[in-house]
């Protein structure tokens, strides 16, 4: 029997209890995953790369078949240095299909051995995302149910103090 090994990439600032739903969700499908956290700095993320990666280790130490690691360039190329044949990736919204739809026949295309994998979220989490968080929070609103309570803490912190210099 083989390894099935996801990779789920993202910029993951701050990751969210939607994405928790899909990488818990994943695992019923795949031996492992391993959470791919993009370093783009175009992005301007909030939290620095090695914070994101810290805070997802933590909120998964006690789940030895989930992995976390970041990465720049290729998602193609990482999954495979990473022996992982599959990218997994939440669909929210008919939105969000065009882009993912792109991106899958882009990777296709770069590497025909690499599948891709679409999960719907929790309907709970279904217009959840990174940056609506962000914005929440740097408006002072509640975030109970959306992230954490470890990230909220950190969320909080880093927004406010990022509000107070605008």
């Amino acid at each position: 029997m083989h390894n099935r090994k996801a990779v789920y990439p993202g910029s993951f600032d701050p990751i969210t209890n939607g994405h928790i739903d899909i990488i818990q969700r994943g695992l019923k499908i795949f031996d492992n995953i391993l959470i791919a956290v993009l370093e783009n700095p175009n992005k301007r993320p909030l939290f620095t790369t090695k914070e994101r990666v810290k805070m997802i280790q933590e909120i998964f130490s006690d789940q030895k078949n989930v992995e976390v690691k970041s990465f720049h360039g290729l998602l193609v190329r990482f999954a495979k240095e990473n022996n992982a044949k599959v990218v997994m990736r939440g669909l929210r919204a008919i939105s969000d299909f065009e882009y993912e739809f792109q991106l899958a026949l882009m990777n296709r295309k770069l590497d025909p051995e690499i599948e891709t994998f679409f999960m719907m979220p929790n309907v709970k989490y279904s217009f959840l995302s990174s940056n609506l968080v962000k914005e929440v929070s740097m408006l002072g609103g509640c975030l109970k149910g959306l992230v954490p309570e470890a990230i909220e803490a950190r969320l909080k912190n880093k927004t406010y103090n990022s509000y107070k210099k605008l």
